[in-house]
């Protein structure tokens, strides 16, 4: 199903979600996305629900969370004590997650749905950012172990009959996930990652067909310094998800730095 032939009532983000906790410290590193984050509801339409796709989850076969009130998941280590005890307590949407799963396995994909599993950082320190007072429901969508962007750009287009909703859909990841240059936590200019940017940046292109755009996605690895940015794909690929699903140019919200390193989050 072209989701051009939708009337869309959601909203698509891809967004930057930071380097664990720091933004909930007020890290110098991110002031810029901070910044952007807490201004993102004067921008957006409010949601009734909130779907995001985690880098930060990895299943089998695309699974939702399906607590009515989900716990929280501190899946970062060697930060200070306070920071394994923000909460984040949105309510879930079980009913939701019942719905997207029938619709995944309409669309021929296998799905589940774990009751158990709380909110991980991909979720609670972007929403913590946008939404603060915790009061719209929330559900989470896993990416699918082994990682192919052909397969995440499939799950989005699986997912298109959401486009009618009056939902907010995340991808959170980040443009630039190289730990070790991110410890390093210099704001000199990196042509490796600018180069990598640029080409990302490049998808926005509206002369662009939407089928190159998609083999573009799909060939990310021979992007300029593609293994230099990602030398592990999870934090790119939620992009892929709300590429498939939205299957239209984006236009970039953020091109700003993000502990010295330039960073991109885009909206459809």
């Amino acid at each position: 199903m072209a989701s051009t032939n939708i009337q869309r009532r959601a909203q698509v983000l891809y967004l930057s979600h930071g380097g664990g906790p720091l933004p909930l410290l007020n890290d110098s590193g991110h002031q810029a996305m901070i910044a952007f984050m807490n201004e993102l509801p004067k921008v957006l339409r409010h949601p009734e629900a909130i779907l995001v796709i985690s880098a930060h989850w990895e299943e089998s076969v695309p699974t939702l969370l399906g607590s009515a009130h989900p716990p929280m998941l501190y899946d970062y280590y060697g930060f200070p004590s306070e920071t394994y005890q923000v909460n984040y307590p949105a309510p879930g949407a079980p009913g939701l997650a019942l719905q997207l799963a029938r619709q995944l396995h309409e669309q021929g994909f296998s799905a589940e749905i774990d009751p158990r599993r709380g909110f991980d950082h991909g979720t609670f320190i972007p929403l913590m950012l946008i939404y603060p007072k915790a009061d719209i429901p929330v559900i989470q969508l896993s990416l699918c172990k082994g990682l192919d962007p052909q397969a995440h750009l499939q799950l989005g287009k699986a997912l298109q009959e959401l486009l009618r909703e009056n939902i907010l859909i995340i991808g959170s990841g980040q443009s630039f996930h190289n730990l070790y240059e991110f410890s390093q936590r210099s704001d000199a200019v990196d042509p490796q990652n600018e180069d990598f940017q640029d080409w990302l940046a490049e998808i926005c292109d509206p002369a662009m067909s939407e089928s190159e755009r998609q083999q573009r996605l799909i060939a990310w690895k021979e992007a300029p310094n593609s293994r230099y940015c990602h030398p592990r794909e999870e934090h790119l690929l939620p992009l892929h998800v709300c590429q498939g699903l939205a299957e239209t140019a984006p236009q970039i919200i953020f091109d700003d730095l993000v502990m010295g390193k330039r960073t991109l989050a885009f909206q459809w």
